[in-house]
Protein backbone atom coordinates (compact mmCIF):
# COMPACT_ATOMS: atom_id res chain seq x y z
CA UNK A 1 0.00 0.00 0.00
CA UNK A 2 1.02 3.50 -0.65
CA UNK A 3 -0.12 5.23 2.54
CA UNK A 4 -2.43 4.49 5.45
CA UNK A 5 -5.79 5.64 6.78
CA UNK A 6 -5.22 6.25 10.42
CA UNK A 7 -1.88 8.04 9.87
CA UNK A 8 -2.02 11.22 11.85
CA UNK A 9 -0.86 14.49 10.40
CA UNK A 10 -0.59 17.75 12.32
CA UNK A 11 -1.67 20.57 10.09
CA UNK A 12 -1.36 24.31 10.50
CA UNK A 13 -4.05 26.43 9.00
CA UNK A 14 -3.61 29.59 7.05
CA UNK A 15 -6.66 31.58 6.10
CA UNK A 16 -7.51 33.67 3.08
CA UNK A 17 -10.15 36.36 3.13
CA UNK A 18 -11.45 37.21 -0.33
CA UNK A 19 -12.44 40.85 -0.29
CA UNK A 20 -12.40 43.12 -3.33
CA UNK A 21 -10.09 40.69 -5.13
CA UNK A 22 -7.32 40.70 -2.49
CA UNK A 23 -5.99 37.90 -0.28
CA UNK A 24 -4.74 38.37 3.26
CA UNK A 25 -3.33 35.95 5.79
CA UNK A 26 -5.42 36.14 8.96
CA UNK A 27 -4.11 33.68 11.55
CA UNK A 28 -2.81 30.15 12.15
CA UNK A 29 -4.37 27.46 14.33
CA UNK A 30 -3.52 23.75 14.81
CA UNK A 31 -5.58 20.96 13.32
CA UNK A 32 -5.35 17.19 13.63
CA UNK A 33 -6.78 14.93 10.95
CA UNK A 34 -6.24 11.33 10.22
CA UNK A 35 -5.28 9.19 7.19
CA UNK A 36 -4.11 5.09 6.96
CA UNK A 37 -3.37 1.26 5.67
CA UNK A 38 -3.64 -2.69 5.74
CA UNK A 39 -4.32 -6.72 4.61
CA UNK A 40 -6.93 -10.37 3.89
CA UNK A 41 -7.87 -14.24 3.06
CA UNK A 42 -10.91 -16.84 2.71
CA UNK A 43 -12.72 -20.08 2.01
CA UNK A 44 -16.43 -20.23 1.29
CA UNK A 45 -19.34 -22.71 1.28
CA UNK A 46 -22.22 -21.47 -0.79
CA UNK A 47 -23.45 -24.84 -2.03
CA UNK A 48 -26.91 -23.50 -2.79
CA UNK A 49 -25.57 -20.54 -4.66
CA UNK A 50 -26.07 -20.65 -8.42
CA UNK A 51 -23.91 -18.78 -10.90
CA UNK A 52 -25.57 -15.53 -11.85
CA UNK A 53 -26.28 -14.69 -15.46
CA UNK A 54 -23.60 -12.66 -17.13
CA UNK A 55 -23.70 -9.89 -19.67
CA UNK A 56 -22.08 -10.14 -23.10
CA UNK A 57 -18.76 -8.86 -21.76
CA UNK A 58 -18.61 -11.52 -19.04
CA UNK A 59 -19.56 -9.32 -16.08
CA UNK A 60 -22.18 -10.45 -13.64
CA UNK A 61 -24.88 -7.82 -13.36
CA UNK A 62 -25.92 -7.18 -9.78
CA UNK A 63 -29.44 -6.16 -10.75
CA UNK A 64 -30.01 -9.14 -13.09
CA UNK A 65 -33.46 -10.48 -12.08
CA UNK A 66 -32.42 -14.01 -13.14
CA UNK A 67 -29.57 -14.11 -10.63
CA UNK A 68 -30.04 -16.10 -7.42
CA UNK A 69 -27.57 -13.81 -5.64
CA UNK A 70 -29.16 -10.39 -5.35
CA UNK A 71 -26.26 -7.97 -5.51
CA UNK A 72 -28.67 -5.11 -4.91
CA UNK A 73 -28.52 -6.22 -1.28
CA UNK A 74 -24.89 -5.09 -1.29
CA UNK A 75 -25.70 -1.49 -2.24
CA UNK A 76 -24.82 0.94 0.57
CA UNK A 77 -22.97 -1.75 2.54
CA UNK A 78 -19.99 0.54 3.19
CA UNK A 79 -19.56 3.33 5.72
CA UNK A 80 -16.81 5.91 6.03
CA UNK A 81 -15.11 8.48 3.81
CA UNK A 82 -11.73 9.24 2.27
CA UNK A 83 -10.35 10.73 5.48
CA UNK A 84 -11.13 7.70 7.66
CA UNK A 85 -11.42 4.96 5.05
CA UNK A 86 -14.38 2.93 3.81
CA UNK A 87 -15.31 -0.10 5.89
CA UNK A 88 -17.63 -3.11 5.75
CA UNK A 89 -19.44 -4.78 8.64
CA UNK A 90 -18.54 -8.46 9.17
CA UNK A 91 -19.35 -11.15 11.73
CA UNK A 92 -16.29 -13.26 12.61
CA UNK A 93 -16.20 -16.52 14.59
CA UNK A 94 -18.74 -18.76 16.29
CA UNK A 95 -20.82 -17.10 17.61
CA UNK A 96 -20.25 -14.12 15.31
CA UNK A 97 -18.42 -11.07 16.67
CA UNK A 98 -19.23 -7.82 14.88
CA UNK A 99 -16.27 -5.87 13.47
CA UNK A 100 -15.81 -3.16 10.86
CA UNK A 101 -13.21 -4.01 8.22
CA UNK A 102 -11.48 -1.47 5.99
CA UNK A 103 -11.76 -2.13 2.24
CA UNK A 104 -8.32 -1.93 0.64
CA UNK A 105 -7.48 -2.72 -2.98
CA UNK A 106 -3.80 -2.04 -2.25
CA UNK A 107 -3.07 -5.09 -0.03
CA UNK A 108 -3.90 -8.80 0.09
CA UNK A 109 -4.33 -9.99 3.70
CA UNK A 110 -7.39 -10.15 5.89
CA UNK A 111 -6.29 -8.79 9.28
CA UNK A 112 -8.31 -7.93 12.40
CA UNK A 113 -7.48 -6.63 15.86
CA UNK A 114 -7.34 -9.52 18.34
CA UNK A 115 -6.13 -7.70 21.46
CA UNK A 116 -6.99 -4.56 23.40
CA UNK A 117 -5.90 -1.24 21.94
CA UNK A 118 -6.83 2.16 23.43
CA UNK A 119 -7.88 3.60 20.05
CA UNK A 120 -10.43 0.93 19.11
CA UNK A 121 -13.74 0.25 20.81
CA UNK A 122 -13.60 -3.55 20.52
CA UNK A 123 -11.65 -6.43 19.00
CA UNK A 124 -12.06 -10.02 17.82
CA UNK A 125 -11.61 -12.30 20.84
CA UNK A 126 -10.25 -15.64 19.61
CA UNK A 127 -11.00 -17.34 22.94
CA UNK A 128 -14.72 -16.67 22.47
CA UNK A 129 -14.84 -18.32 19.04
CA UNK A 130 -15.23 -22.09 19.02
CA UNK A 131 -14.30 -22.23 15.33
CA UNK A 132 -10.97 -20.35 15.47
CA UNK A 133 -7.87 -22.44 14.73
CA UNK A 134 -4.34 -21.04 14.93
CA UNK A 135 -1.87 -21.96 12.19
CA UNK A 136 1.11 -21.24 14.43
CA UNK A 137 2.61 -18.92 11.81
CA UNK A 138 3.66 -15.37 12.66
CA UNK A 139 2.81 -12.49 10.34
CA UNK A 140 3.69 -8.80 10.37
CA UNK A 141 3.21 -5.82 8.09
CA UNK A 142 5.05 -2.52 8.20
CA UNK A 143 3.84 0.62 6.45
CA UNK A 144 5.40 4.03 5.79
CA UNK A 145 3.91 5.05 9.13
CA UNK A 146 2.62 2.33 11.40
CA UNK A 147 2.92 -1.44 11.65
CA UNK A 148 1.30 -4.49 13.20
CA UNK A 149 2.22 -8.09 14.04
CA UNK A 150 0.28 -11.18 15.03
CA UNK A 151 -0.46 -14.73 14.00
CA UNK A 152 -2.22 -16.48 11.14
CA UNK A 153 -5.25 -18.63 11.79
CA UNK A 154 -8.57 -19.73 10.33
CA UNK A 155 -12.14 -19.00 11.26
CA UNK A 156 -15.53 -18.38 9.73
CA UNK A 157 -17.24 -15.12 8.88
CA UNK A 158 -20.36 -13.75 7.28
CA UNK A 159 -21.11 -10.40 5.63
CA UNK A 160 -24.62 -9.21 6.57
CA UNK A 161 -24.86 -6.98 3.49
CA UNK A 162 -22.89 -9.15 1.11
CA UNK A 163 -22.48 -12.89 0.75
CA UNK A 164 -24.70 -13.63 3.72
CA UNK A 165 -23.33 -17.14 4.24
CA UNK A 166 -20.69 -18.62 6.49
CA UNK A 167 -17.23 -18.37 4.93
CA UNK A 168 -14.06 -20.10 6.12
CA UNK A 169 -11.12 -17.69 5.95
CA UNK A 170 -7.44 -17.26 6.58
CA UNK A 171 -7.18 -14.49 9.15
CA UNK A 172 -4.25 -12.48 10.48
CA UNK A 173 -5.00 -11.64 14.11
CA UNK A 174 -3.31 -8.37 15.12
CA UNK A 175 -1.79 -8.73 18.59
CA UNK A 176 0.51 -5.69 18.68
CA UNK A 177 0.62 -2.54 16.58
CA UNK A 178 2.26 0.86 16.44
CA UNK A 179 0.72 3.81 14.63
CA UNK A 180 -1.84 1.61 12.88
CA UNK A 181 -5.02 2.19 14.91
CA UNK A 182 -5.61 5.87 15.65
CA UNK A 183 -8.40 7.91 17.25
CA UNK A 184 -11.44 8.65 15.11
CA UNK A 185 -11.14 5.64 12.81
CA UNK A 186 -14.14 3.35 13.20
CA UNK A 187 -12.68 0.10 11.88
CA UNK A 188 -10.87 -2.76 13.56
CA UNK A 189 -9.28 -4.59 10.63
CA UNK A 190 -8.45 -4.65 6.93
CA UNK A 191 -9.85 -6.50 3.92
CA UNK A 192 -7.13 -6.68 1.27
CA UNK A 193 -8.54 -7.25 -2.22
CA UNK A 194 -5.34 -7.35 -4.29
CA UNK A 195 -3.44 -10.36 -5.67
CA UNK A 196 -1.55 -13.16 -3.81
CA UNK A 197 1.87 -11.62 -4.60
CA UNK A 198 1.26 -9.00 -1.91
CA UNK A 199 0.08 -11.46 0.76
CA UNK A 200 2.18 -11.82 3.92
CA UNK A 201 4.13 -13.69 5.08
CA UNK A 202 4.12 -15.10 1.53
CA UNK A 203 1.88 -15.67 -1.48
CA UNK A 204 0.69 -19.06 -0.16
CA UNK A 205 -1.82 -17.14 1.97
CA UNK A 206 -4.82 -17.07 -0.33
CA UNK A 207 -6.46 -13.61 -0.44
CA UNK A 208 -10.11 -13.18 0.45
CA UNK A 209 -11.55 -12.65 -3.00
CA UNK A 210 -9.49 -15.43 -4.60
CA UNK A 211 -11.08 -17.81 -2.09
CA UNK A 212 -14.58 -16.50 -2.72
CA UNK A 213 -14.25 -17.02 -6.47
CA UNK A 214 -12.66 -20.46 -6.11
CA UNK A 215 -15.30 -21.82 -3.74
CA UNK A 216 -18.50 -20.21 -5.04
CA UNK A 217 -18.03 -19.97 -8.80
CA UNK A 218 -18.85 -16.28 -8.69
CA UNK A 219 -17.31 -14.27 -11.54
CA UNK A 220 -13.84 -12.92 -10.73
CA UNK A 221 -15.12 -9.34 -10.61
CA UNK A 222 -15.86 -6.87 -7.86
CA UNK A 223 -16.80 -3.20 -8.04
CA UNK A 224 -16.55 -0.26 -5.70
CA UNK A 225 -18.45 2.99 -5.21
CA UNK A 226 -17.12 5.43 -2.60
CA UNK A 227 -19.54 8.26 -1.85
CA UNK A 228 -17.40 10.81 0.01
CA UNK A 229 -17.17 13.37 -2.80
CA UNK A 230 -17.42 16.84 -1.30
CA UNK A 231 -17.84 15.47 2.24
CA UNK A 232 -15.57 16.87 4.92
CA UNK A 233 -12.52 14.69 5.56
CA UNK A 234 -12.76 15.50 9.27
CA UNK A 235 -16.50 15.44 9.75
CA UNK A 236 -18.36 13.53 12.43
CA UNK A 237 -17.79 9.78 12.33
CA UNK A 238 -21.44 9.39 13.37
CA UNK A 239 -22.53 10.55 9.91
CA UNK A 240 -20.33 8.62 7.45
CA UNK A 241 -20.68 9.08 3.71
CA UNK A 242 -20.68 5.38 2.84
CA UNK A 243 -20.65 3.52 -0.46
CA UNK A 244 -20.99 0.05 -1.98
CA UNK A 245 -18.76 -2.99 -2.47
CA UNK A 246 -20.32 -5.39 -4.98
CA UNK A 247 -18.72 -8.85 -4.82
CA UNK A 248 -19.08 -10.86 -8.02
CA UNK A 249 -20.31 -8.27 -10.47
CA UNK A 250 -21.45 -4.76 -11.27
CA UNK A 251 -24.57 -2.81 -10.33
CA UNK A 252 -25.76 -0.56 -13.20
CA UNK A 253 -27.67 1.80 -10.91
CA UNK A 254 -24.39 2.94 -9.33
CA UNK A 255 -23.00 4.66 -12.42
CA UNK A 256 -23.94 6.89 -15.35
CA UNK A 257 -22.89 6.65 -18.97
CA UNK A 258 -20.36 4.19 -20.37
CA UNK A 259 -17.69 2.12 -18.62
CA UNK A 260 -14.16 2.60 -19.97
CA UNK A 261 -11.55 -0.07 -19.30
CA UNK A 262 -7.78 0.00 -18.95
CA UNK A 263 -5.65 -3.19 -18.87
CA UNK A 264 -4.10 -4.43 -15.63
CA UNK A 265 -0.35 -4.31 -16.37
CA UNK A 266 0.75 -6.59 -13.53
CA UNK A 267 -1.29 -8.73 -11.14
CA UNK A 268 0.06 -7.71 -7.74
CA UNK A 269 -1.38 -4.29 -7.03
CA UNK A 270 -3.96 -3.19 -9.59
CA UNK A 271 -1.24 -1.69 -11.75
CA UNK A 272 -2.36 0.38 -14.74
CA UNK A 273 -0.66 2.51 -17.37
CA UNK A 274 -0.93 6.31 -17.33
CA UNK A 275 -0.26 8.06 -20.66
CA UNK A 276 -0.49 11.72 -19.66
CA UNK A 277 -1.96 14.27 -17.24
CA UNK A 278 -3.68 17.54 -17.96
CA UNK A 279 -4.37 20.46 -15.61
CA UNK A 280 -7.30 22.32 -17.06
CA UNK A 281 -6.71 21.86 -20.78
CA UNK A 282 -2.94 22.09 -20.34
CA UNK A 283 -0.91 18.96 -21.08
CA UNK A 284 2.00 18.62 -18.66
CA UNK A 285 4.13 17.36 -21.60
CA UNK A 286 6.18 14.97 -19.48
CA UNK A 287 7.62 11.71 -20.76
CA UNK A 288 4.87 9.16 -20.11
CA UNK A 289 7.36 7.01 -18.18
CA UNK A 290 7.42 9.78 -15.54
CA UNK A 291 3.79 9.00 -14.68
CA UNK A 292 4.55 5.30 -14.27
CA UNK A 293 7.80 5.63 -12.31
CA UNK A 294 8.00 2.55 -10.05
CA UNK A 295 4.31 1.81 -10.73
CA UNK A 296 0.87 3.36 -11.18
CA UNK A 297 -1.90 1.69 -9.16
CA UNK A 298 -5.56 1.99 -8.18
CA UNK A 299 -5.73 1.82 -4.36
CA UNK A 300 -8.85 2.47 -2.30
CA UNK A 301 -6.72 2.35 0.86
CA UNK A 302 -4.78 5.49 -0.05
CA UNK A 303 -6.46 8.76 0.85
CA UNK A 304 -5.06 11.15 -1.76
CA UNK A 305 -4.01 11.28 -5.39
CA UNK A 306 -0.28 10.60 -5.03
CA UNK A 307 2.11 11.59 -7.80
CA UNK A 308 5.84 10.99 -8.43
CA UNK A 309 7.79 14.08 -7.34
CA UNK A 310 8.45 15.45 -10.84
CA UNK A 311 4.80 15.00 -11.80
CA UNK A 312 3.59 16.54 -8.53
CA UNK A 313 5.80 19.61 -9.07
CA UNK A 314 4.50 20.03 -12.62
CA UNK A 315 0.87 19.74 -11.47
CA UNK A 316 1.32 22.34 -8.72
CA UNK A 317 3.06 24.75 -11.11
CA UNK A 318 0.25 24.33 -13.64
CA UNK A 319 -2.43 24.97 -10.98
CA UNK A 320 -0.59 28.07 -9.74
CA UNK A 321 -0.65 29.51 -13.27
CA UNK A 322 -4.46 29.42 -13.21
CA UNK A 323 -5.13 29.90 -9.49
CA UNK A 324 -3.90 31.79 -6.46
CA UNK A 325 -0.28 31.22 -5.44
CA UNK A 326 -0.70 29.70 -1.99
CA UNK A 327 2.19 29.08 0.38
CA UNK A 328 4.25 25.89 0.03
CA UNK A 329 2.58 24.56 3.17
CA UNK A 330 -0.76 24.27 1.39
CA UNK A 331 0.67 22.33 -1.55
CA UNK A 332 2.71 20.08 0.75
CA UNK A 333 -0.35 19.22 2.84
CA UNK A 334 0.55 20.78 6.20
CA UNK A 335 -1.60 23.93 5.88
CA UNK A 336 -5.23 24.56 5.07
CA UNK A 337 -6.68 27.35 2.96
CA UNK A 338 -9.65 29.03 4.64
CA UNK A 339 -12.27 31.44 3.34
CA UNK A 340 -15.03 33.32 5.13
CA UNK A 341 -18.01 31.01 5.54
CA UNK A 342 -20.12 30.94 2.40
CA UNK A 343 -17.21 31.57 0.04
CA UNK A 344 -16.26 28.61 -2.17
CA UNK A 345 -12.89 28.21 -3.89
CA UNK A 346 -13.94 25.94 -6.75
CA UNK A 347 -13.82 28.61 -9.47
CA UNK A 348 -10.16 29.28 -8.64
CA UNK A 349 -8.95 25.77 -9.42
CA UNK A 350 -8.85 23.77 -12.69
CA UNK A 351 -9.93 20.24 -13.50
CA UNK A 352 -7.33 17.47 -13.40
CA UNK A 353 -7.45 14.77 -16.10
CA UNK A 354 -5.65 11.42 -16.14
CA UNK A 355 -5.30 9.59 -19.47
CA UNK A 356 -5.23 5.79 -19.24
CA UNK A 357 -4.37 3.34 -21.99
CA UNK A 358 -7.44 1.64 -23.40
CA UNK A 359 -7.97 -2.09 -23.92
CA UNK A 360 -7.37 -1.19 -27.57
CA UNK A 361 -3.76 -0.22 -26.91
CA UNK A 362 -3.68 2.31 -29.74
CA UNK A 363 -6.32 4.34 -27.90
CA UNK A 364 -6.74 6.02 -24.54
CA UNK A 365 -9.51 7.50 -22.44
CA UNK A 366 -9.46 10.10 -19.69
CA UNK A 367 -10.92 10.36 -16.24
CA UNK A 368 -11.40 13.91 -14.98
CA UNK A 369 -12.01 15.22 -11.48
CA UNK A 370 -13.36 18.67 -10.68
CA UNK A 371 -11.73 20.76 -7.91
CA UNK A 372 -14.51 19.76 -5.50
CA UNK A 373 -12.78 16.36 -5.29
CA UNK A 374 -9.17 17.44 -4.74
CA UNK A 375 -9.76 20.69 -2.81
CA UNK A 376 -11.34 18.99 0.18
CA UNK A 377 -13.39 20.61 2.97
CA UNK A 378 -12.20 20.28 6.56
CA UNK A 379 -14.74 21.14 9.27
CA UNK A 380 -14.52 22.05 12.96
CA UNK A 381 -11.94 24.80 12.42
CA UNK A 382 -13.82 28.01 13.09
CA UNK A 383 -17.50 28.96 13.00
CA UNK A 384 -16.74 31.84 10.67
CA UNK A 385 -14.51 29.97 8.24
CA UNK A 386 -14.68 27.27 5.56
CA UNK A 387 -11.33 25.51 5.27
CA UNK A 388 -9.89 23.14 2.66
CA UNK A 389 -6.88 20.89 2.16
CA UNK A 390 -5.03 19.96 -1.04
CA UNK A 391 -5.95 16.38 -1.94
CA UNK A 392 -2.81 15.68 -3.99
CA UNK A 393 0.58 14.74 -2.54
CA UNK A 394 4.09 13.77 -3.72
CA UNK A 395 5.07 10.11 -3.69
CA UNK A 396 8.33 8.19 -3.62
CA UNK A 397 6.58 4.90 -4.48
CA UNK A 398 4.82 5.59 -7.74
CA UNK A 399 1.51 7.13 -8.82
CA UNK A 400 -1.51 6.15 -6.72
CA UNK A 401 -5.09 6.74 -7.83
CA UNK A 402 -6.47 6.90 -4.30
CA UNK A 403 -9.83 7.76 -2.75
CA UNK A 404 -9.58 11.42 -3.81
CA UNK A 405 -10.01 10.29 -7.43
CA UNK A 406 -11.98 7.08 -6.89
CA UNK A 407 -14.79 8.97 -5.14
CA UNK A 408 -15.70 10.42 -8.53
CA UNK A 409 -16.18 7.05 -10.18
CA UNK A 410 -17.71 3.62 -10.02
CA UNK A 411 -14.60 1.45 -10.32
CA UNK A 412 -14.83 -2.12 -11.64
CA UNK A 413 -12.01 -4.56 -10.88
CA UNK A 414 -12.58 -7.08 -13.67
CA UNK A 415 -9.88 -9.58 -12.72
CA UNK A 416 -11.29 -12.20 -15.10
CA UNK A 417 -10.34 -10.07 -18.08
CA UNK A 418 -7.36 -8.30 -16.45
CA UNK A 419 -8.81 -4.80 -16.64
CA UNK A 420 -10.06 -1.96 -14.43
CA UNK A 421 -13.15 -0.02 -15.48
CA UNK A 422 -14.20 3.56 -14.72
CA UNK A 423 -17.64 5.14 -15.04
CA UNK A 424 -19.05 8.31 -13.49
CA UNK A 425 -20.49 7.53 -10.06
CA UNK A 426 -24.12 8.38 -9.32
CA UNK A 427 -23.12 9.77 -5.93
CA UNK A 428 -20.33 12.05 -7.23
CA UNK A 429 -22.30 15.23 -7.72
CA UNK A 430 -23.03 18.52 -6.03
CA UNK A 431 -26.26 20.38 -6.63
CA UNK A 432 -27.04 18.00 -9.47
CA UNK A 433 -23.73 18.74 -11.20
CA UNK A 434 -21.36 15.76 -11.74
CA UNK A 435 -17.96 16.16 -10.08
CA UNK A 436 -16.23 13.73 -12.43
CA UNK A 437 -16.11 12.94 -16.14
CA UNK A 438 -15.08 10.02 -18.34
CA UNK A 439 -14.40 10.60 -22.05
CA UNK A 440 -12.82 8.83 -25.02
CA UNK A 441 -11.54 7.34 -27.15
CA UNK A 442 -8.43 9.36 -27.91
CA UNK A 443 -5.49 8.34 -30.05
CA UNK A 444 -2.36 7.09 -28.27
CA UNK A 445 0.02 7.28 -31.21
CA UNK A 446 1.86 10.25 -29.67
CA UNK A 447 3.05 8.25 -26.64
CA UNK A 448 5.36 5.28 -26.20
CA UNK A 449 4.06 1.78 -26.88
CA UNK A 450 4.79 0.91 -23.25
CA UNK A 451 4.91 3.74 -20.71
CA UNK A 452 5.56 1.45 -17.74
CA UNK A 453 8.98 2.42 -16.40
CA UNK A 454 9.89 -1.20 -15.63
CA UNK A 455 8.77 -3.75 -13.10
CA UNK A 456 9.49 -2.95 -9.47
CA UNK A 457 10.87 -5.73 -7.28
CA UNK A 458 7.87 -7.56 -5.80
CA UNK A 459 9.36 -9.02 -2.62
CA UNK A 460 11.71 -7.72 0.11
CA UNK A 461 14.01 -10.74 -0.32
CA UNK A 462 14.50 -9.72 -3.97
CA UNK A 463 15.76 -6.35 -2.79
CA UNK A 464 18.20 -8.06 -0.41
CA UNK A 465 19.37 -10.40 -3.17
CA UNK A 466 19.87 -7.54 -5.60
CA UNK A 467 22.00 -5.60 -3.12
CA UNK A 468 24.03 -8.72 -2.33
CA UNK A 469 24.68 -9.34 -6.02
CA UNK A 470 25.65 -5.72 -6.58
CA UNK A 471 28.08 -5.93 -3.65
CA UNK A 472 29.62 -9.13 -5.00
CA UNK A 473 29.99 -7.63 -8.47
CA UNK A 474 31.66 -4.53 -7.00
CA UNK A 475 34.11 -6.69 -5.05
CA UNK A 476 35.00 -8.80 -8.11
CA UNK A 477 35.45 -5.68 -10.23
CA UNK A 478 37.75 -4.16 -7.59
CA UNK A 479 39.92 -7.30 -7.58
CA UNK A 480 40.09 -7.28 -11.37
CA UNK A 481 41.06 -3.63 -11.45
CA UNK A 482 43.81 -4.26 -8.89
CA UNK A 483 45.12 -7.12 -11.03
CA UNK A 484 45.15 -4.81 -14.03
CA UNK A 485 46.98 -2.09 -12.10
CA UNK A 486 49.50 -4.47 -10.54
CA UNK A 487 50.02 -7.34 -12.99
CA UNK A 488 51.82 -10.45 -11.80
CA UNK A 489 55.28 -10.90 -13.42
CA UNK A 490 55.92 -14.37 -12.00
CA UNK A 491 57.09 -16.94 -14.46
CA UNK A 492 54.68 -19.70 -15.24
CA UNK A 493 54.13 -22.18 -18.00
CA UNK A 494 51.05 -21.35 -19.95
CA UNK A 495 49.43 -23.71 -22.35
CA UNK A 496 47.70 -22.21 -25.41
CA UNK A 497 44.24 -22.70 -23.87
CA UNK A 498 44.98 -21.23 -20.44
CA UNK A 499 43.33 -17.94 -19.47
CA UNK A 500 45.56 -15.39 -17.75
CA UNK A 501 45.00 -11.83 -16.57
CA UNK A 502 46.23 -10.60 -19.94
CA UNK A 503 43.75 -12.68 -21.93
CA UNK A 504 40.39 -11.60 -23.32
CA UNK A 505 38.54 -12.81 -20.21
CA UNK A 506 38.59 -9.45 -18.40
CA UNK A 507 37.67 -7.48 -21.47
CA UNK A 508 34.77 -9.78 -22.24
CA UNK A 509 33.49 -9.68 -18.67
CA UNK A 510 33.48 -5.89 -18.61
CA UNK A 511 31.89 -5.68 -22.01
Amino acid sequence: MADCYGMRHVLWVFCICLCTGTSNTLFSIPLKIFAGKFNSSVDLDLSLLKRTETSANGLSLASDPAGIVNFLDMVNNLQGDSGRGYYLEMLIGTPGQKVNILVDTGSSNFAVAAAFHPYITHYFDRALSSSYVSSGRAVSVRYTQGNWAGELGRDVLSIPQGLNRTIAINIATILISDGFFLPGVNWQGILGLAYPTLARPDSSVEPFFNSVVRQTGLPDVFSLQMCGAGISASGSASDPAGGSLILGGIEPTLYKGSVWYTPIKEEWYYQVEILKLEVGNQNLNLDCKEYNTDKAIVDSGTTLLRLPQNVFTAVVEAIIRTSLDFSDGFWQGNKLACWLRGETPWRMFPKISIYLRGTNTSQSFRITILPQLYIQPITDIDDALDCYRFGVSPSANGLVIGATVMEGFYVIFDRAQKRVGFAVSTCAESGGVPLAEVAGPFGASDVAADCAAGSALREPWLWALSYALMGTCALVLLVLLLLLAFPCHCRRDSSPGELTDESSLVRNRIK
